[in-house]
């Protein structure tokens, strides 16, 4: 099923966790119109930006997948809001701040990225029509913990 011109529901579902503990990741067709709207109001706009695929690392996620790779208790990732994803050939600073600058979303969080290594970390991005606050992050990780800093910061 397309979701946009460059989107598929697969890859927006694809969880390697999933495959290999044989879990099952079907969405419901509340969560498939939610991965819709994320697709068109963020991850389209992205690619038309850049003219380059968007990489999805994680995108939806069940319940089980989600405690089976240790996510969140109350990830956007279970409804359908939200995605990890990486651009070839863009920092993923520049992508995050991209996003922050030109879009309108729920929640952008610049992950583990390390400055000067363009393609460490990734970029988190949630999309809930309902709850559009432009929140923007900055995940690292201190002493094994991770630690959300305000803003993105590189």
């Amino acid at each position: 099923m397309k979701l946009s011109k460059n989107f598929t529901l697969v890859e927006l579902v694809k969880s390697d966790s999933a495959l290999r503990l044989g879990l099952d990741n079907t969405p419901s067709q509340g969560v498939i119109n939610n991965l819709h709207a994320l697709v068109t109001h963020v991850l389209q706009p992205i690619r038309e930006h850049y003219g380059k695929p968007v990489r999805i690392s994680s995108g939806y996620r069940s319940g089980a997948v989600n405690a089976a790779v240790g996510g969140s208790k109350t990830s956007d990732h279970m409804q359908g809001f939200a995605a990890d994803i990486e651009v070839l050939g863009v920092t993923n600073y520049d992508l995050a701040k991209w996003i922050q600058d030109n879009l309108k979303f729920t929640q952008v969080i610049l992950e583990f990225y390390t400055m000067g290594v363009p393609h460490s970390g990734w970029v988190h991005v949630s999309y809930d029509i309902n709850n559009l606050r432009n929140h923007a992050l900055t995940a690292i990780k201190k002493e094994g913990k991770t630690i959300y800093l305000a803003g993105l910061v590189a």
